[in-house]
């Protein structure tokens, strides 16, 4: 505390920490401020606080409890993890305090037990019970309803409509939205490196082809979703030619040589049949090029029109085609359990 202050005769005022100066953290006021409190309360509360020696003792602790060194997962300058779980819609800040010292959080792989560490949500790995936690504001997933003749790539040289152009579209519609969202970062940290935020393809569909895709500038599991190892279950439903008789889907099931390899369905279903045309849903975990369409060919039903309803744990639902929709949290849970996240 500064010793400074001005005389009035022989009485020395000291000025400095406690006249207009404000010395509570901003979460500070927050958290006190959730519960009502006055100005006068919220003073009150300094009767307990930890002496300075104590505070350090405490911290060098939290140091020696965790790996030590490098390993420390607190962050002067962060947010209180429990007030970054509950914004991440773990749970209420009270319930996350109580799953914190449960020992059920970690961060960048050190579990932490004291509700007082702070972390920095942008550049930390959080997971609650090994399930990765998204606190990073900035990273943003989609699900797009593609129509067809929109190309699958970042750009076309053709000048075709691409879906980094829709998605593009979407970041640029809601740029409050993902400003408050994301705090000083905002729409123009999407990246990491002061650039908007720039969603990627999830994978491909043929130009001719619609339905659900992602879009996303989630790394970690934008990876997992394309890579072979990873493959999830697609629902496709097409519209093919001729009538489709039931020995059809039991060879489909039963798998066929293509030039590329052996494949096989996981389901096939005649949703209808008739002459002019049948309507097949077809369940994979293939994600080679134009599958659909080359098994249907192989088996004389050439696809007329082709839309992925389903990828994983994910419907396309009522989405219409050339709309998008942020996921929401319940559904990128799913994802990242179906990835091993």
């Amino acid at each position: 505390m500064s010793t400074r202050g001005h005389s009035t005769g022989n009485d020395e005022v000291p000025l400095g920490d406690f006249g207009a100066e404000e010395f509570y953290d901003e979460d500070d006021i927050e958290e006190l401020g959730d519960a009502g409190l006055t100005p006068g309360q919220i003073a009150a509360f300094d009767d307990g606080a930890l002496a300075e020696e104590e505070e350090l003792r405490l911290i060098e602790e939290r140091r020696r409890a965790s790996r030590g060194g490098e390993d420390d997962p607190h962050v002067d300058s962060g947010q209180r993890l429990q007030k970054v779980l509950a914004h991440a819609g773990v749970a209420s800040r009270r319930a996350c305090e109580a799953i914190i010292a449960q020992g059920r959080v970690s961060v960048d792989g050190v579990v932490v037990t004291e509700v007082g560490v702070r972390v920095d949500p942008a550049r930390q790995e959080i997971r609650v019970d090994g399930s990765r936690i998204l606190t990073n504001p900035d990273v943003l997933t989609v699900m797009l309803h593609k129509p067809a003749g929109v190309v699958t790539t970042m750009e076309d040289p053709e000048g075709r409509p691409t879906v980094a152009e829709l998605g593009e579209r979407y970041v640029a519609e809601r740029a409050e939205e993902l400003s408050q969202r994301g705090g000083a970062r905002g729409a123009d940290r999407g990246d990491g490196a002061g650039g908007r935020i720039r969603l990627v393809h999830v994978g491909r569909l043929d130009t001719d082809t619609e339905g659900l895709l992602l879009l996303s500038n989630d790394g970690e599991l934008s990876h997992r979703l394309m890579h072979p190892s990873y493959e999830i279950s697609k629902t496709y439903v097409a519209i093919v030619q001729g009538r489709v008789e039931p020995w059809v889907p039991r060879k489909l099931k039963r798998g066929i040589e293509l030039e590329d390899g052996f494949i096989s369905a996981d389901r096939v279903v005649i949703k209808d049949s008739g002459p002019a045309g049948s309507i097949l849903e077809i369940t994979l975990h293939s994600g080679r090029n134009r599958i659909v369409r080359r098994m249907c060919d192989a088996v004389g039903h050439p696809v007329i029109r082709l839309s992925r309803t389903r990828l994983g744990p994910l419907a396309l639902g009522g989405l219409k085609p050339g709309a998008m929709r942020a996921l929401t949290g319940e559904e990128i849970a799913a994802l990242q359990r179906e990835v091993g996240l």
